[in-house]
């Protein structure tokens, strides 16, 4: 039974043995790969969801054989699916229909790291974690993170426009850029990496291609903004009554701290019990269940103090009912103890049976609001149903997973898919949310786009798709 949402499937002509040569000469025979076999991590998306096929993945080692990958591609109407770290959760990065595969893996080279100008200047294929550490070695912060922060790469981070922990007071993915180096679809090359915050020379093109998720050009490098690193993290777990009395906790922090709150993690104690039901190595922070918790980050540029504010504000929280339980890492392990629970929660599903999906944001306001509207209208659709929301609610981005009630047949779950979508999404809708907060739409949600999006913006973004790809290669299928 096909229980996820589909994809159209588009007869594509196989490659002559001709092109394909011409393809693989660019990039040379040990820099493709035809093998089905050696094509695996290529194809199949991380969660299962959708496997593509591809006649071959070409691995470029230069701006310059991107451009030539594309203008071949263009003039031979070849179609063509940009791919980073294969990490994205809506299988934007798959060949659905044998496209061919663009992996930018190989560009992975720092072309500069400027710490007088906090920026760094790198290629698409960087690895995330290896930027975060070119940063830090000249002692400065790359502030974008998330859970596969080890295997994807900046170009897919700026191509879906990630968030991430740190939204919250940095920006997501978009805002963390000064300037991009673009190949458009007819190989022609957009030279935009300057590190200027003022620039006021025309258009701002480099917001066309941040989110655009491939589709109307392939971004090969990026000019990146760095923050002084930290010089005191402290990180709190914290049992809450609810997001209501998390809301207010998070309006406290920030009232008395201004901008020190760097991460503040929501999260519903259905998801803590999994995580310690399946995980390795971990254990309940805290010595009573609480029905909700949150994760809080504080960071500040002063060595001394930090300590003493978290345990203030925590005890002004408390004494408002705000904050039942607590306990602040007394090291950089037991931090990272509480952030491994957070960033396992996806996984730890995955032993629960079928599990339905959502990337959703609301206004940081309306949190509460649509975790109980939400809860009662997937109640009521199946009882029995297990929400596991978490997520950024300093940023307003919820995850917001349900799990299959206990016993049930995961087909038969799963075969529900649409359902709770329309019905998790209308609460979106109702609140002036978005139905994707941070990991784009891809194929599983562009069939939802007419509906939640602007008519003139809808047009709009096809007319740029037809503009910049008249010869729809790049990505197609995806997004519009």
């Amino acid at each position: 039974m096909n229980t996820v949402p589909t994809v159209a499937r588009v007869p594509r002509p196989v490659l002559s043995p001709e092109l394909l040569g011409r393809f693989i000469a660019i990039v040379g025979a040990k820099n493709a790969i035809t093998d089905p076999a050696d094509q695996e991590p290529y194809l199949t998306e991380q969660r299962g969801l959708y496997r593509g096929h591809t006649q071959v993945v070409l691995r470029p080692g230069s701006t310059g054989e991107v451009a030539a990958i594309l203008k071949l591609a263009n003039e031979t109407a070849t179609a063509i699916v940009p791919q980073g770290g294969n990490t994205g959760l809506v299988g934007g990065q798959t060949p659905h229909n044998g496209e061919v595969v663009l992996s930018l893996a190989r560009m992975d080279k720092f072309r500069e790291v400027d710490p007088a100008s906090n920026t760094m200047t790198c290629d698409a294929g960087v690895v995330l974690i290896k930027a975060q550490q070119a940063a830090a070695d000249v002692d400065r912060l790359f502030p974008l993170s998330l859970g596969a922060e080890g295997s994807c790469t900046i170009g897919g981070n700026l191509a879906t426009n990630a968030g991430g922990t740190g939204a919250l007071a940095y920006g997501v993915a978009r805002d963390l850029v000064l300037g991009l180096e673009v190949v458009l679809a007819d190989g022609r090359v957009m030279h935009g990496l300057n590190k200027l915050k003022k620039d006021n020379t025309g258009y701002d093109l480099r917001h066309l291609f941040l989110g655009a998720e491939g589709t109307l050009g392939v971004i090969t490098a990026a000019v990146l903004k760095l923050f002084p690193k930290p010089r005191a993290v402290e990180t709190a777990f914290i049992g809450v009554p609810s997001p209501a009395a998390a809301l207010a906790l998070l309006n406290l922090v920030q009232s008395r701290t201004g901008g020190g709150a760097t991460s503040f993690e929501l999260m519903a104690r259905a998801g803590i019990d999994m995580a310690l039901a399946h995980g390795t190595a971990m254990r309940d922070p805290l010595g009573s269940k609480h029905p909700w918790y949150v994760l809080l980050q504080l960071s500040s540029q002063s060595p001394d103090g930090l300590r003493d504010t978290m345990e203030t504000v925590l005890g002004e929280a408390a004494d408002q009912g705000l904050v039942e339980d607590a306990t602040i890492a007394d090291s950089h392990e037991h931090a990272r103890a509480f952030w491994r629970i957070r960033e396992f929660l996806p996984d730890a599903q995955k032993p629960e049976g079928g599990s339905i999906k959502h990337d959703v944001s609301v206004p940081v306001a309306a949190v509460p609001e649509f975790l109980a509207e939400a809860g009662a209208a997937c109640e009521k659709l199946i009882p029995g149903i297990r929400p596991v929301p978490f997520g950024h609610m300093g940023d307003g981005n919820i995850h917001y997973n349900i799990s299959q009630p206990v016993g049930m047949d995961k087909d038969a779950f799963l075969s529900r898919w649409y359902e709770v979508n329309a019905v998790v999404h209308g609460v979106v809708k109702k609140l002036n949310g978005s139905i994707s907060a941070e990991h784009g739409i891809g194929v599983i949600k562009r069939d939802l786009l007419p509906d939640v999006k602007d008519p003139v913006s809808l047009e709009l973004m096809r007319t740029l798709k037809r503009m910049l790809d008249p010869n729809n290669i790049l990505n197609p299928g995806k997004v519009i």
